[in-house]
């Protein structure tokens, strides 16, 4: 017998979401190939990630991120405004990131990311390294800081993001062997004191309309280097986050998410013939 799964597609500045709540209702396990099936935008439902809600005996609920190609993510920030908004309460929720702290607001989420990490062996790195200013290069992408939010982002500071040719760059770099989980690139020009502008390429996504993790971690490396001031407005192609820091502390991030609509699918539609 065939199992109807519904779900809620969402989307946080056009990052957009298949939301799976199994918390009440179990379904089958997730795999890499049925995520990949489903993210597929012309055979599958299409999404950069996919969100998956399970029951959680330490914290409220647990929250799972899958990119379209399958793999699993510790963090997805604007996945975790969705989730926020979608449960319509603060929460505090289990990811493979860390616990993350949620309250909805109106018309969006605002979300504790908790404290970045610097460590060369907590990004990771294959090796150990300077991760305020990596002293590597890929072309004129030169100098990036490593800032670990959950998953691995490279930030580096230009003087136009729009110029950089990052759907060229951004893979290179992102399965380059100095990253051993694979990193995402973050590309970012100074438009004020407290303003970034920014374009990603996410590990095992691609090009993104909006990044929330990419907005965090740049916003902490932009922080960090002394060239804006907390709290920080980070645009992306899909709109403005805002992102607050201190050193020492926890980043919050605040910023729209949307539902777009609701529908179930036929779990062995997209079992059938993959393999985990």
């Amino acid at each position: 017998m065939s199992t109807t799964i519904p779900f809620i597609k969402m989307h946080g500045l056009g990052n957009d979401f298949v939301v799976i709540d199994a918390r009440a209702a179990a379904i089958p396990a997730m795999t890499p190939a049925v995520a990949r099936a489903l993210g597929d935008r012309r055979t599958g439902i299409g999404f950069d990630q996919l969100i998956l809600l399970e029951p959680s005996d330490a914290q409220d609920f647990r929250v799972r991120f899958f990119n379209s190609d399958g793999s699993e993510i510790g963090a997805c920030g604007n996945g975790s405004r969705a989730v926020a908004l979608l449960h319509g309460a603060p929460a505090t929720v289990e990811t493979g990131g860390g616990t993350l702290r949620l309250e909805p607001l109106d018309g969006g989420a605002r979300v504790d990311m908790g404290a970045p990490r610097f460590d060369w062996d907590a990004i990771p790195l294959a090796f150990s390294m300077d991760t305020f200013t990596m002293p590597v290069g890929w072309e004129d992408l030169e100098d990036p800081m490593a800032v670990n939010v959950g998953n691995p982002h490279a930030i580096f500071f230009v003087d136009d993001a729009d110029a950089v040719e990052l759907d060229r760059l951004g893979p290179l770099i992102e399965h380059d062997p100095l990253f051993p989980e694979r990193v995402n690139v973050n590309v970012a020009s100074l438009a004020g004191p407290d303003h970034l502008t920014l374009r990603v390429w996410e590990r095992g996504a691609g090009l993104t309309r909006a990044c929330g993790t990419g907005a965090c971690a740049t916003a902490v490396a932009a922080i960090r280097r002394g060239l804006v001031k907390s709290p920080v407005r980070v645009t992306l192609p899909g709109g403005d986050l805002v992102i607050a820091w201190e050193p020492g502390g926890t980043i919050l991030m605040s910023g729209p998410a949307t539902t777009s609509f609701r529908g179930t699918f036929d779990w062995d539609d997209y079992a059938a013939g993959t393999a985990g």
